[in-house]
């Protein structure tokens, strides 16, 4: 994993937890759970992901530059804990964790290029376009989301489970969700936004994938739908919480804390939660969601240790430093 993003945020599982023996403990399993389901993500899309050895290799090497070597693993993270806690078979949130993922590697590599956001840093270095050029970015996203339309095709589950996933992946990435949500943040550059504006903007472009992450990962295994109507609420409290901490930590971190540029919110004259609400509004506002994401799983009828995990990757959103 990257340095600069990956390995700080299981460093953070592990440190946010406290001096207490048990929190220490309980953060040093999540760090090599963490640990253990990143090794296994990105060993699933070394060897899943076209090679680099095939033509065209610019465009397959673009691919694994793209999505290889860096980044947290979130998604693919709340993707294996929703199926931990739904028994579903490894091999199915494998498939599930690469779609999600390459979804939100093809959105990063469009959204840094000169006629988005024109970004030359991202999970500490060079972003697509700069590394190889602008039509390869463009090709390589353009891939990525292919593959991951293809992936969940090939997931060893039933026919109308991969429906159901494929189904769920296309809304949260489409006009209702990720694709919809870039859109009103452009035309948004220099004007005001309302809270709730700014609000739907972010659960369509941040929240929408993440959310989708936990539900298909859970989809992936056996639950019934009030449990799933739990997820739900608890991923679309994480997914607006995460863009809120990215907007305070744009004004408190460092590039080399985030592995890319700091900043550059305010500097393009983005809405975001500091600009709109003030620092610590939005501070607040972060934690409130965490409350109503673990609220989701203790009303959930579940048993709640068994959603620890995704409780203590709510807790790491929240808290994260990168």
């Amino acid at each position: 994993m990257n340095a600069v993003s990956g390995s700080r945020f299981v460093a953070d599982a592990a440190a946010d937890a406290g001096s207490a023996g048990a929190q220490t403990s309980a953060a040093q399993s999540l760090a090599q759970w963490m640990r253990e389901r990143q090794d296994r993500f990105e060993a699933q899309a070394t060897s899943r992901l076209p090679a680099v050895t095939r033509e065209p290799q610019r465009l397959h090497r673009a691919m694994h530059y793209a999505v290889l070597d860096g980044g947290k693993r979130i998604r693919p993270l709340l993707a294996y804990a929703a199926g931990e806690l739904a028994q579903a078979e490894l091999a199915a949130v494998d498939h599930v964790a690469l779609a999600v993922e390459y979804v939100h590697a093809y959105s990063l590599v469009h959204d840094d290029m000169p006629c988005m956001d024109n970004d030359v840093l991202r999970r500490g270095k060079p972003t697509v376009h700069v590394a190889f050029d602008e039509a390869t970015a463009m090709l390589a996203g353009d891939a990525l989301q292919a593959e991951a339309f293809r992936i969940l095709a090939e997931a060893p589950l039933s026919a109308v489970a991969r429906l159901d996933l494929i189904h769920e992946l296309a809304r949260a990435a489409g006009t209702d969700g990720m694709c919809g949500g870039q859109a009103i943040d452009l035309d948004a550059l220099g004007r005001a936004l309302d809270p709730l504006q700014l609000e739907r903007m972010h659960r369509m472009k941040t929240g929408a994938l993440l959310r989708a992450s936990v539900l298909m990962g859970a989809r992936a295994g056996r639950l019934d739908a009030p449990a799933l109507l739990a997820l739900e609420r608890y991923g679309e409290a994480i997914g607006l919480a995460f863009q809120i901490v990215d907007d305070i930590l744009d004004v408190e971190a460092s590039s080399a804390e985030l592995g890319k540029t700091a900043g550059k919110d305010e500097a393009q004259n983005k809405a975001t939660y500091v600009s709109v609400l003030g620092l610590a509004a939005a501070k607040e506002r972060a934690a409130q969601l965490g409350e109503s994401a673990r609220a989701a799983l203790r009303e959930s009828g579940l048993a709640y240790g068994r959603a620890s995990r995704l409780v203590q990757l709510a807790d790491l959103i929240v808290a994260r430093r990168s």
